[in-house]
């Protein structure tokens, strides 16, 4: 992995913040603040970004790249698209690792410190960035539960279909 130092608050860095989609609604400010607790991480193919089990403080947005998620060496996802957030779960549970996640391919990330959210106020300006955090990350599990249970259907739909096919 190649880092970054932590970014610094500029007008070009809060620009290419408002290219992710769940990050669009902060105001500047908020945005500012982001920016100051973030890194750009680069990766080679194959390299883990999260591993199954840790207790890392660390969201990531998708800004180049591919990713692949798996759990107990099952592969259960892939995030793709710009913006996309993963490591969402530590976040907003405090548990560990669920899922590793590897890069497929060069892949860069802007990493984001959340240990910090942990030591802001929640009163005033701080408060909003917690809050619009909070439902940015909300809004895309929403997403990603909605996607799931599409995907449980299906597969419970074609179990049943198999088990009616049995003598």
């Amino acid at each position: 992995m190649r880092e970054s130092n932590y970014l610094k608050d500029s007008i070009e860095n809060i620009q290419k913040l408002f290219t992710i989609p769940s990050l669009n609604k902060f105001e500047t400010k908020s945005l500012g603040r982001l920016i100051r607790q973030s890194k750009v991480r680069q990766y080679d193919n194959g390299e883990c970004i999260i591993r199954e089990g840790d207790s890392d403080k660390w969201l990531y947005f998708l800004l180049d790249g591919k990713v692949r998620i798996s759990r107990k060496n099952v592969d259960i996802g892939f995030v793709s698209k710009h913006g996309e957030m993963f490591g969402e779960m530590r976040f907003l549970d405090n548990l560990s690792r669920s899922a590793s996640v590897f890069a497929v391919g060069p892949t860069t990330c802007l990493a984001v410190n959340t240990e910090v959210t942990e030591r802001l106020p929640t009163a005033g300006e701080a408060g909003n960035f917690l809050l619009l955090l909070y439902r940015a990350t909300a809004e895309y599990v929403s997403v990603r539960l909605r996607i799931t249970t599409e995907e449980l259907v299906k597969v419970k739909s074609e179990l049943e279909a198999i088990k009616k096919k049995r003598p």
